[in-house]
């Protein structure tokens, strides 16, 4: 078993880059979560809504902000029987209405991140990492939080030497 476990929340479907809307098949933060495997040693966990949110774009950014206002914590499909052999985790996602989608709090309070690094990644179009950083310390207290790396999620793809950089600035490669 791998120290290291990149846990990730990515949406398919019909997807906003950049001015369009586009179908695809595979999120834009499992596109980058894909390129990392390959680069590191590390475990991984999709963070999957029981009930997922709209395939259609529109729909699905009103049920998210919808949820963000409610504070809801989506009831998560699995859940990793535990983090304890991990030592860091890389926690990837989409920037949702300037922050993590509500799945990831789901996960995140789940746990006791407590001595655990955090290496957050957000893929977005133009918006950053948002306040998500400020989220993660604030719901891992305890955490020793990383800085965060922001992809152009239409630029996932080709972000590989980005992930590089990133990974061994923070001693993964």
């Amino acid at each position: 078993m791998a120290n290291t476990l990149i846990a990730y929340f990515s949406r398919a479907d019909e997807n906003y880059f950049g001015g369009a809307m586009r179908y695809v098949k595979v999120g834009n933060t499992e596109i980058v979560v894909n390129l990392m495997k390959d680069m590191i040693d590390a475990d991984t966990f999709k963070i999957e809504m029981k009930t997922p949110y709209s395939p259609v774009y529109m729909t699905c950014i009103d049920q998210a902000k919808k949820d963000l206002r409610d504070k809801a914590r989506p009831e998560l499909v699995s859940m990793p029987e535990s983090i304890d052999a991990y030592d860091t985790i890389v926690l990837a996602y989409p920037n949702y209405w300037g922050t993590m989608p509500m799945a990831v709090y789901t996960f995140l309070e789940h746990f006791d991140f407590s001595g655990k690094t955090i290496l957050p990644l957000c893929t977005n179009e133009g918006s950053g990492m948002g306040g998500s950083e400020r989220e993660i310390q604030k719901t891992c207290p305890n955490a020793n939080l990383k800085k965060g790396l922001s992809i152009t999620g239409s630029q996932a793809a080709n972000s590989k030497s980005s992930v590089e950089r990133w990974l061994k600035a923070n001693g993964l490669m």
